[in-house]
């Protein structure tokens, strides 16, 4: 089974696809918020560059955010992913 991480804010409208799309491939995933935790939100933009939210990782491989995570399952890259 992948690990899945995915860093997030509340009211976030692409965190809400990202995870509705992670959801419907029934994988478990770990939802990293951060919203007030100052820490994780240093570490979000350490391990991927970015400071946009959501930022996904699959197996500590970073997708990109809620358009990279949908662009890789339309060109069937996403499940093979998972699958690991």
């Amino acid at each position: 089974m992948a690990n899945i991480e995915i860093y997030t804010k509340k009211y976030c409208p692409f965190c809400d696809q990202a995870k509705e799309l992670l959801n419907k491939k029934s994988v478990v995933f770990q939802e990293i918020p951060i919203d007030i935790d100052m820490e994780k939100r240093e570490e979000m933009i350490q391990r991927s560059g970015r400071t946009t939210v959501p930022q996904i990782f699959i197996n500590a491989q970073h997708i990109g955010g809620c358009d990279d995570l949908y662009d890789l399952d339309g060109r069937e890259g996403l499940d093979p992913l998972l699958e690991k």
